[in-house]
């Protein structure tokens, strides 16, 4: 990179636009020009907003009301065709929308007890093999996995075990759904806590605590064999494991980062390039990173067992849009470089990451 620092990548506002809601997530629509916009009114109740990039502005298309507010949203289990979407809200419940026609969802299940936190899609948009699934984390401490072709009951449930104190789950992600029997799902929780569950095996694979609430984790990439995660927490603090090689004592390899005094909200990795990756801060703040991988990222121990080799992480940019936490985060799967972020002074970003090709 040179000194100067033009090669480095910029962070150009495109485009805000005010909202008159408080927004909890926002997700481009695959393969459009469209993003939608998911929160709470006022008064309570659910807001569901599209809308479509125009040249310099962001041209509403439709707003819907909602009885429940509506706290998060992936379109990661449905196909391109239909590009349905899946939304948790305040009152426990998953449904699947068809924003053709939003009155009624095509799915629904009372889920949890209590709100849902997180979702992740898998296994649709041509990605990830297997079963279209969504997941589900809760405030009541349970993550489910749903197949929106099996009415009502989850095909897993991870609760805790008897005796052991219920967490809130803030964060969900799926992961290795690279064939058929494969797939992972991460989840974060209030207390720091990290378990990663194998749906294969129906068991709990791998478990490890950051000391500090979990607010978001991500897989580098769904539907190839596990490489990368990132978790973020309420301390400013970001975990990079390296999935490649578990120890079996020692775990996974990791390499953390402070970024901020604040909260990491959440993180999204570029979908063109799983080593560069965006986390979003309670300062109002984007901060843009790469991964570098070490010379070898695994080495034996003294019992002649595999170990992973962290990394390191490089700030590639940042820039402050807000006085008030980005919270949601979302890149184009179309065009590189175009992303939406939004923040809880009720607006709505579009960005533009130029010289994405040169780092």
């Amino acid at each position: 990179s040179s000194p100067s620092g033009l090669e480095r990548p910029q962070l150009v506002a495109h485009v805000q636009q005010a909202l008159n809601y408080t927004l909890f997530d926002c997700k481009w629509v695959p393969r459009s020009a469209r993003l939608l916009c998911l929160g709470s009114a006022a008064r309570g109740t659910g807001v569901l907003q599209l809308y479509e990039l125009r040249g310099g502005r962001l041209a509403l298309l439709r707003e819907i009301e909602k009885a429940k507010p509506l706290k998060c949203g992936t379109f990661g289990a449905t196909s391109l065709q239909q590009r349905y979407l899946a939304t948790g809200d305040f009152g426990g419940n998953l449904n699947v929308w068809n924003l053709e026609a939003p009155e009624i969802p095509v799915y629904s299940v009372k889920g949890h007890k209590e709100i849902i936190n997180s979702i992740d899609g898998v296994g649709g948009l041509g990605i990830g093999e297997g079963a279209p699934e969504i997941v589900t984390g809760s405030r009541d401490g349970t993550v489910k996995v749903w197949d929106p072709r099996q009415k009502d009951t989850p095909v897993a449930n991870m609760e805790p075990v008897q005796g052991e104190s219920k967490r809130d789950c803030w964060t969900v992600a799926f992961g290795n759904a690279y064939n058929q029997e494969e797939r992972v799902v991460c989840a974060g929780y209030d207390n720091g806590d990290i378990k990663l569950f194998d749906l294969k095996t129906m068991s709990l694979r791998w478990e490890t605590s950051i000391k500090n609430g979990v607010c978001s984790v991500e897989f580098d990439r769904k539907d190839v064999n596990m490489n990368k995660l990132v978790a973020t927490s309420l301390e400013g603090k970001f975990h990079v494991f390296d999935m490649r090689t578990q120890h079996p004592t020692k775990g996974f390899a990791s390499v953390s980062e402070k970024a901020q005094k604040s909260t990491i909200w959440q993180v999204r990795h570029l979908p063109q390039n799983r080593d560069i990756f965006m986390t979003s801060g309670g300062s109002g703040s984007l901060h843009l990173w790469k991964y570098e991988y070490p010379a070898q990222r695994s080495k034996k121990d003294s019992e002649g067992a595999e170990m992973g080799v962290a990394g390191s992480v490089s700030l590639l940019q940042n820039v402050t849009l807000s006085t008030q936490p980005i919270s949601s985060l979302d890149w184009s799967p179309d065009k590189k470089g175009l992303c939406v972020c939004g923040a809880f002074d009720q607006t709505v970003r579009v960005l533009i990451v130029t010289k994405l090709n040169k780092v």
